[in-house]
């Protein structure tokens, strides 16, 4: 499986705007929680998970979510291909990072608020790998 954005979309008429996104399905979600970086500058990450898969939406502002495949989890190739996706809070979009991936978040606009879904409870599992900022190229 490769990670994928899910596209969602917005109505407005005169009683205001709803966002939604009708094709992202929650089945299996077991955990919900949300990330507001420090600034613009920060970049978080990168973690990588080998059998957790996650989904991000901006709820506030824009993210660049930055996505690595895995070929080691002791000592990961630093030259890996890296995939970028923005998701924007007005779109409602949906990136889900499937198993096998390590992934950065960045905010694009201050006070940017990331929800963050995860197929498996805190503590459920011990998978969490993290690499430095500057590990991949």
């Amino acid at each position: 499986m490769e990670p994928i954005i899910i596209k969602g979309n917005r109505y407005q008429d005169e009683r205001g705007t709803i966002c939604y996104n009708n094709d992202f399905k929650t089945l299996g979600i077991k955990r919900v929680y949300t990330i507001v970086n420090i600034n613009t500058d920060f970049v978080r990450g990168w973690q990588g998970h080998k059998i957790e898969q996650r989904w991000f939406s901006a709820i506030a502002g824009s993210f660049t979510i930055r996505i690595v495949k895995i070929d080691c989890w002791d000592k990961p190739s630093k030259n890996l291909p890296i995939l970028e996706f923005v998701v924007d809070s007005s779109k409602m979009d949906v990136v889900h990072i499937p198993k096998g991936y390590a992934n950065s978040i960045q905010a694009n606009e201050e006070q940017s608020k990331l929800l963050v879904l995860s197929d498996y409870e805190l503590g459920e599992v011990q998978d969490e790998f993290r690499f430095p900022v500057d590990y991949f190229n």
